[in-house]
This record gives structure tokens, sequence and C-alpha cells, in this order.
């Protein structure tokens, strides 16, 4: 007899342990209900990249004085720098410049120690293609200029909160990106 209710007992207190479990989890499903979704429908829907983005390498060919500073602070020696020296004005003169963006690991150290500036961070991160050669840029190829996302109207922008706006609760839109 006296087992048969330490049996009762028992399942009556799992029965309440498993009843505040259901209704902690009900409770985190509720907390997240008023929260914006963490994915974002990519083709339609495009993050705004941060400040410091690193994203394509943009170079531009006049500022190059051909000093491989760039090949020597890369970790894998990435950047491919031809240049011919100059006898008559005693300078070099750059021939070529390519970085494989297949290899690169974007640690923007080429942009960080160039002494000239010539290579700078974009914001642009789409550089899928179906063929691996294609991701061989050239001056050229490094030297355009990276399309806006902001001005083209079919494309919804979205930009991560800050901790600021977390806190305040003030959600953005596209709408209220317009100050760039």
């Amino acid at each position: 007899m006296f087992s048969m209710v330490t049996g009762f007992m028992n399942y009556g207190q799992q029965t309440v342990r498993a009843a505040r479990y259901i209704g902690q989890s009900f409770m985190i499903t509720l907390s997240h209900v008023n929260r914006l979704p963490v994915t974002i429908q990519y083709p339609y829907e495009k993050l705004i990249t941060p400040e410091r983005f690193r994203g394509r390498i943009h170079f531009e060919f006049d500022k190059c004085i051909a000093c491989e500073v760039c090949v020597r602070v890369c970790p894998i020696d990435l950047p491919v720098v031809d240049w011919k020296l100059e006898t008559d004005i005693r300078k070099k003169r750059l021939l070529n410049y390519s970085i494989d963006f297949g290899i690169c690991i974007f640690c923007g150290n080429c942009v960080e120690y160039c002494p000239t500036n010539c290579l700078s961070m974009t914001e642009e991160y789409e550089l899928s293609t179906y063929d691996r050669h294609e991701l061989n840029y050239n001056q050229i190829a490094l030297g355009r200029l990276p399309i806006s996302v902001i001005g083209d109207y079919t494309i919804r922008t979205i930009r991560n909160p800050t901790p600021i706006q977390k806190i305040t609760g003030n959600p953005i839109d596209s709408r209220t990106i317009t100050n760039y």
C-alpha cells in the first residue's frame, strides 16, 4: 500500500515537472513572436553592409607605384604584380596587377599597408560564378566601381539593427535608409 502511494506521488511530481517544462518552452516561444525574422529573402532583400565591411578589393591603377608591399604583407602571397623598370626615369612601371578572389581570405592587410592607398575594400560581397577562373580579377576588373544596392528600387535593403536600436525598439526599414 505504501509503495502505491509513493508511486502516485512520484507520478504527480513528474506530471508537474513536465507541465512546468512545457510552460517554460511555451513562454520562450511566445517571447519570440514580436522579434524580427533573422533570415532574409536573398535575391529580393539584401543586407546593407557595415562601414568597415571587407568585400571585394578596388584597385586604382594610376596610384600604384609597384612597390609590392601588398604581396609581402599578404598571408598567402596572393596579389600578382608585374612591372618593368624604366631606366630613363629610374622608376618601376606597372604592367599588370591581379588578385584571385577564389583564394583571397579578405584579411585586408593589402589595403591597410598600401603606402599610396591605391587599394580599398568595397561593400560588394556577391562574387559567385560558375567558373572559378572568372574570380581571377585583373586591374581592369579590380578598377570597376561596385554596384550600389541602395539605389536599386527593385531590391529591399535591410540593415542590421545596432544595439541602441535593439534597446529602444525602433525598427529600421528600407524607407528610413536614404541618407547614403
